[in-house]
């Protein structure tokens, strides 16, 4: 959920997955546009992205403590994102664990 991110600041990983820079994080949090279209896709209601769908990937494995694929830094943006929608959007992180906890 990471999840939530943003497409801006884009690095490549040495894997061939995109990083995400702290900063372009922050700015995705702050969209309340883009971070309710991420929700959605999460959520199953909406279209994904590929943000979208790397966030339906790792988000299940994190909120398990266990993301065996992550790099340290995704945990802890994965993290970060999945406590800021538990703060600020409570429906929807309710969903959320029904949804992936037990997967």
């Amino acid at each position: 959920m990471s999840i939530i991110l943003t497409l801006i600041n884009w690095s490549v990983a040495g894997d061939g997955r995109a990083a995400v820079t702290d900063e372009a994080l922050e700015m995705a949090l702050k969209d309340k546009r883009y971070l309710a279209r991420q929700l959605k896709c999460a959520l199953g209601e909406g279209a994904c992205d590929p943000i979208g769908r790397r966030i339906k990937t790792y988000a299940p494995l994190v909120l398990r403590g266990a993301c065996p694929n992550c790099t340290p830094s995704e945990v802890k943006q994965i993290q970060q994102v999945l406590a800021h929608i538990q703060r600020h959007y409570p429906k929807e992180w309710s969903k959320i664990l029904k949804q992936y906890a037990g997967q």
